[in-house]
């Protein structure tokens, strides 16, 4: 048994797994609360917490299943030709509300952190939370920042994102398709894509392109005012 939870393979099983139950319970009990992504972590969390799959052990097989992060989001693009002509007729709302989503996330962390004093290095690492774990890694990392954290925050973003968006969505009565999808990609990135996909084909293509134009605008913002 130690050998066979030493192997890789044992971790991308156990996510494989989490994320078939997530998907089941989904499918039960339809509710932006029971996303798939949410429930196979927590169930990963609780697998390697109380049983002999070790943490260290989960990320052999993580690790294999992080790769795939990057071609995973080039996919993406391919919902987003589908939807070019949308695009080229929405080109400047599309670029202002990336920009102005962008804005605001690193202004409200940026603000909230110098409120709070918190060190260079801490800062770094939330700063990039609303773009893609590849690029936020390499953006925290070149200021300093702590590589664990600022993928934590990507995820609880992104998570939290997933989450509260289609309530949102609701409350504030936002009909336009194309508006969901750029609010939702700005905000939480490749998880929040997974839950405008489940939206429907335009708010997935767009939150796809926010997600994109997001991380370009995040990084050159970065660079600017930090």
């Amino acid at each position: 048994m130690e050998a066979l939870l030493s192997l890789p393979a044992a971790g991308i099983i156990v996510s494989v797994i989490c994320f078939g139950i997530g998907c089941r319970i989904r499918d039960r009990l339809p509710s932006p609360l029971t996303n798939p992504l949410i429930i196979a972590n927590i169930l990963i969390i609780l697998t390697v917490l109380y049983t002999p799959l070790t943490i260290e052990r989960y990320k052999k097989g993580g690790d294999i299943i992080t790769m795939f992060i990057v071609p995973v989001t080039v996919i993406l693009a391919l919902r987003i030709y589908h939807q070019r002509d949308l695009l080229k007729a929405n080109i400047l709302p599309v670029f202002a509300g990336c920009l102005a989503g962008s804005l605001a996330s690193i202004g409200s962390v940026l603000g909230l952190c110098r409120l709070f004093a918190l060190d260079q290095a801490v800062t770094a690492s939330l700063l990039p939370k609303s773009v893609t774990t590849a690029v936020a890694m390499e953006l925290s990392a070149r200021r300093g920042g702590l590589t664990g954290l600022a993928i934590s925050a990507v995820i609880v973003t992104g998570v939290f994102s997933a989450v509260l968006s289609p309530f949102l969505i609701k409350i504030l009565r936002l009909k336009d398709p194309l508006a969901a999808g750029i609010a939702i990609g700005t905000s939480g990135h490749a998880i929040g894509t997974a839950a405008a996909l489940e939206l429907g084909e335009i708010e997935g293509a767009m939150s796809g392109l926010a997600m994109a134009l997001s991380g370009i605008i995040t990084s050159l913002l970065f660079v600017l005012l930090f």
